[in-house]
């Protein structure tokens, strides 16, 4: 399993996550994910090896061809972290709520 600095990493850069986007429809190889943008099959690559060392993509071979496929569970890492937050702004609903109903109370 990969360390979520890894996962961050690699969906800090634009160009990685418009390729990540690209595989939620499709398993593509190398070649046509390099077609879809204006760059080397070398840079597309790199990118690839960046998503799969994120835990974002896996690649099989079928034949010659590297195959990548985009694996949902590798965003465990980001979505726990934004979990923190969300208990964050639960606490800070949850006294806001209270808030409004003790000024509600003030006023009856």
């Amino acid at each position: 399993m990969p360390a979520p600095q890894d996962t961050f990493r690699a969906l800090a850069d634009p160009t990685r996550r418009d390729i990540l986007h690209l595989l939620t429809k499709a398993d593509m190889s190398i070649a046509e994910v390099s077609d879809q943008f204006d760059m080397t099959r070398a840079a597309v690559k790199k990118h690839l090896t960046v998503l799969s060392d994120g835990g974002l993509i896996s690649v099989t071979t079928k034949g010659r061809e590297r195959i990548n496929q985009f694996r949902p569970e590798g965003l465990t890492p980001v979505i726990d972290w934004i979990a923190t937050f969300d208990l964050f702004w639960d606490d800070r609903l949850d006294a806001l709520k209270t808030a409004l109903q003790q000024f509600e109370a003030q006023d009856d």
